[in-house]
């Protein structure tokens, strides 16, 4: 049997051209992947933010996990998904997943890729996505390239 989504946990898309919205998305990397994970500031921000469609969940009015998906020539990748720690196993990072994939579909992908951090493998797995190629390190942290195709 599924779980309810939690009523207190709103999704909001969005798109760089929202500064707020997209300060909420930064919010939640800064404290996951730069404070948590150690990744460097100047190598989690990119270019890309400024080009993705951003989603925020949102408890209550607290931004708890983002990710984002953007379109790299003619590959769409999503990536920087990202769960505050307290609010993880909350089932909080697959309503992002739905999302960036539900958008990606209506953008006109037919594949979707993501550079996943190998001990999360088989969460991706569960929406489809299958691992091909090497390990590679990315920000001092092992990850596989993975792809869902439609």
């Amino acid at each position: 049997m599924e779980k309810k989504r939690d009523p207190s946990l709103n999704i909001k898309l969005i798109d760089a051209k929202s500064s707020q919205d997209l300060e909420d998305a930064f919010h939640v990397r800064r404290k996951v992947f730069v404070k948590e994970q150690n990744v460097p500031e100047e190598e989690e921000f990119d270019r890309a933010d400024l080009r993705s469609r951003h989603v925020v969940v949102y408890a209550n009015t607290r931004p708890v996990a983002t990710g984002r998906l953007f379109k790299d020539g003619e590959t769409w990748l999503i990536g920087r998904i990202s769960v505050l720690k307290e609010c993880r196993g909350k089932q909080i990072g697959k309503l992002v997943v739905d999302k960036l994939l539900e958008t990606a579909v209506k953008m006109g992908a037919g594949e979707v890729y993501i550079h996943a951090q190998t001990h999360a493998v088989s969460f991706y797995e569960k929406f489809g996505f299958v691992a091909y190629g090497e390990t590679f390190l990315e920000t001092n942290i092992e990850h596989i390239s993975m792809v869902k195709k439609s």
